[in-house]
């Protein structure tokens, strides 16, 4: 299949993968950071029952070397099938490497499985070098920069003439599609998953051009396209990946012109029967992972974690969803946030922007951490989040959180913007349905088609009597700029009255006062933190 067939079919061109929002360079440094810490809560979870066992390496091969060996599905296929092989089996994470020690088929006479991070760290520490008669290099899922130095590394371990089988995810992929339309770009064909790992999607002539700066001869290479039925999400998935087999130092069998078949693989499976084709495929489509964990839904209240939150005359423990789904959950309100934290100290410090005042948080997800600290002093406190699971949890923190005399003063309830019948039971519980003097968001700002949502609800619910009432919105810039949200807030009858940027606020500004006289700047001077202050526009 040509360059251009290929992205037709799949629906992605070119100029879109790199076109999508990328995630911060905050977060591109930490999941390369925290990259072995990802795949080692991923094998935590999930041992060796995710990945299908691979039986398409059916070939016997002599010495046997593999790259990224995850938990073992690929070798003890193997060798149950060619006893003779010995086999060096190496994976970053330790946890994966210790699956593979752990199998029932394990022997230490026919595997050396040891752990390696294949980017820093050289393969011939543990394998003899120009001793591997085959590499295999399946689901690598290293940053792209890096690659030349791991086919380097691999290069070292294999003899001259020794073949590397390499099969990946190919662009175009259904999982590339899902990840761009979320925002998990990392950069060109490389996202993050829902999980913290990280998947980049191949194009032949990438490959190629990868291999053959190392010193590799094309042999045969291919992109497999399947169409996968899930029944219960009443899904077909078109799937692609990629596979191709590069031969070193063998100029003998160089294609003339550097041209390579793309074809051959395709051209093998024209001649397979309906029948085989199906077995086949059942057989071959070890990519498909679990569907919710590929997009970022899968997440466990089992392994929620308690951490402890202070601000000024207040002393919380919230429980939330651990810090490894913290980056593209689905879910975003069953974690705690930096906004809230900043907020819930500013409120502690400045009680008179909410005392004896009627308060609503939008969006408070899980925590709740400035509606508590807003109950201790305001008429009463209305919590919404639109999302059931984190109101639950919300419930939860609040009750085992506040005195009972405060729980009086705060009511949780679900307020998905925009729902006409949530917006007529929330404004019910202001004074007479007038509104509330004071609303609050936290990290509300993040996706660009929840701005309008946003701005028209907080008109609806702000008070219509009160010329003083307030929208103040704490946020970390992420996906939509300053400008953005302050025509949406002008066009919805809003006015800027105050903001505080990063750090820099108006002279004798209102949120400027509320740094005077104490620390809760410097406590978050890593954060690229801002504060908007609207009022009502008469």
């Amino acid at each position: 299949m040509a360059a251009g067939e290929q992205q037709q079919k799949s629906g992605i061109s070119a100029s879109s993968t790199s076109s999508g929002r990328l995630v911060t360079p905050f977060w591109k440094e930490k999941y390369e950071r925290d990259a072995r810490r990802y795949w080692d809560i991923f094998y935590k979870r999930h041992e060796d029952k995710f990945f299908k066992d691979r039986h398409y390496l059916d070939k016997e091969w002599g010495k046997y070397f593999e790259v990224g060996c995850g938990a073992g599905n690929t070798i003890f296929p193997l060798i149950s099938t060619y006893p003779d092989i010995f086999v060096h089996a190496c994976d970053f994470s330790p946890r994966a490497v210790d699956l593979v020690k752990k199998h029932k088929d394990y022997r230490p006479d026919q595997v050396n499985a040891f752990v390696c991070d294949i980017t820093s760290e050289q393969l011939t520490e543990n394998v003899q070098p120009s001793s591997a008669d085959v590499v295999t290099m399946t689901n690598i899922l290293i940053a792209p920069a890096k690659m030349p130095s791991v086919i380097q590394n691999v290069r070292n371990v294999l003899k001259n003439g020794g073949r590397v089988l390499f099969r990946d995810y190919a662009f175009g992929d259904l999982a590339q599609e899902r990840l761009m339309s979320k925002g998990q770009q990392i950069s060109e064909n490389f996202y993050v998953r829902g999980d913290g790992t990280r998947a980049y999607y191949f194009s032949n002539e990438y490959l190629v051009d990868l291999f053959s700066s190392c010193g590799f001869i094309v042999e045969e290479i291919c992109v497999h396209n399947k169409q996968v039925e899930n029944r219960s999400l009443d899904l077909v998935m078109n799937r692609n990946w990629i596979q191709a087999t590069f031969i070193l130092g063998s100029a003998g069998l160089q294609v003339p012109n550097g041209q390579h078949d793309n074809h051959t693989c395709e051209d093998k499976e024209d001649k397979i029967t309906a029948n085989a084709q199906k077995k086949r495929i059942c057989e071959e489509i070890d990519l498909s992972e679990d569907f919710n964990n590929m997009f970022g839904t899968s997440y466990n209240l089992d392994e929620a974690q308690i951490i402890r939150i202070k601000a000024k005359g207040h002393d919380f423990k919230i429980k939330m969803l651990t810090k490894e789904y913290q980056h593209t959950c689905k879910l975003t309100g069953l974690m705690l946030w930096e906004s809230a934290q900043f907020m819930c100290s500013l409120l502690a410090e400045n009680p008179s922007v909410v005392s004896g005042k009627r308060v609503l948080e939008l969006g408070c997800g899980s925590a709740g951490i400035c509606s508590m600290v807003a109950a201790s002093v305001a008429q009463f406190v209305v919590a919404t989040d639109g999302d059931a699971e984190s109101l639950d949890l919300l419930r939860d923190n609040i009750a085992s959180n506040l005195e009972p005399n405060l729980l009086k003063r705060i009511l949780i309830r679900k307020l998905f913007w925009g729902d006409k019948d949530d917006l007529k039971a929330v404004r019910e519980l202001s004074s007479k349905g007038t509104g509330f003097d004071c609303i609050i968001g936290t990290d509300v700002t993040y996706n660009p088609d929840a701005i309008l949502p946003l701005f028209k609800t907080a008109r609806e619910l702000i008070s219509s009597e009160d010329s003083e009432a307030a929208l103040i919105l704490c946020y970390i810039q992420r996906r939509v700029d300053e400008d953005s949200i302050l025509s949406t807030a002008t066009a919805q009858g809003f006015r800027l009255v105050d903001k505080w940027i990063n750090g820099i606020h108006q002279s004798n500004g209102i949120i400027g006062s509320w740094f005077w006289g104490n620390d809760v700047c410097s406590a978050f001077k890593n954060a690229t933190l801002s504060i908007l202050y609207f009022q009502v526009r008469h």
